[in-house]
């Protein structure tokens, strides 16, 4: 099993700003600062250790995530902001060499009878990739106010939404990939959906692979996004 978890939290959340400042892996959600729930996640799911990306007030973030014992948190600031791509480059000496996961940190798993992480690396074996991601169904998704990222087939295999109106399924913002994916990328800045394209054109047999996860999902991404989620949380009471 992985046992260490990328967790993309250095955003400057320009879209919280309306409503407040805090670095948007701070704001609350019922009373829960938003990465508290991620972080939670990870340890229900046997993740030992945390490598959390830092930027804007990046000092008051880190403050939070040093009183904090499961997952063990190892901090990568970046001075620059370095996309999603870039900021896991950045951190791979912490990361290693094989396998880890990845979640952005403005986000909402809910597990179903399995932990998603589970799920993600059992379809990696299976299918003996280098990358899998998870989705969900866009009707489905809390927040989500997009038309979809891409199509899947039975084999998992992606497509990109493109020129179409929609696509049945959103990125969830949680994977999982082999550092050995980083060794040939752009330096600084560079967004993930490079390795992903490289490796969807990888003809009849991409190294890159879908599943859907099996529960509820939140994106957390702006006030409208924060105001569904402590709805959800009222009623479900979790």
């Amino acid at each position: 099993m992985t046992h260490v978890c990328m967790v993309m939290a250095a955003g400057l959340g320009l879209r919280m700003r309306p409503v407040t400042d805090l670095p948007k892996p701070l704001v609350t959600i019922a009373g829960k600062p938003l990465i508290d729930y991620t972080l939670d996640w990870l340890a229900d799911a046997g993740i030992g250790d945390a490598v959390v990306n830092t930027h804007y007030k990046a000092d008051m973030l880190q403050a939070h995530l040093a009183k904090r014992t499961m997952p063990k948190i190892h901090i990568s600031h970046e001075h620059v902001l370095l996309e999603t791509g870039g900021g896991i480059k950045k951190a791979l000496p912490l990361l290693g060499n094989g396998f880890f996961f990845s979640t952005n940190s403005d986000v909402i798993c809910i597990d179903g009878k399995r932990p998603a992480l589970h799920r993600l690396q059992e379809a990696q074996a299976a299918m003996d990739v280098d990358a899998v991601l998870l989705l969900h169904p866009v009707e489905k998704a809390i927040g989500y106010p997009g038309k979809g990222d891409f199509f899947l087939d039975d084999e998992g295999v992606l497509t990109r939404r493109g020129d179409k109106p929609s696509a049945p399924y959103v990125f969830c913002g949680v994977q999982i990939l082999h550092a050995k994916l980083f060794e040939n990328v752009p330096e600084g800045a560079f967004s993930l959906n490079v390795l992903y394209d490289r490796l969807m054109g990888q003809g009849n047999a991409p190294r890159i692979r879908g599943i859907v996860h099996d529960s509820d999902w939140l994106h957390v991404g702006d006030p409208e996004g924060v105001k569904l989620a402590e709805a959800y949380f009222t009623a479900h009471r979790l």
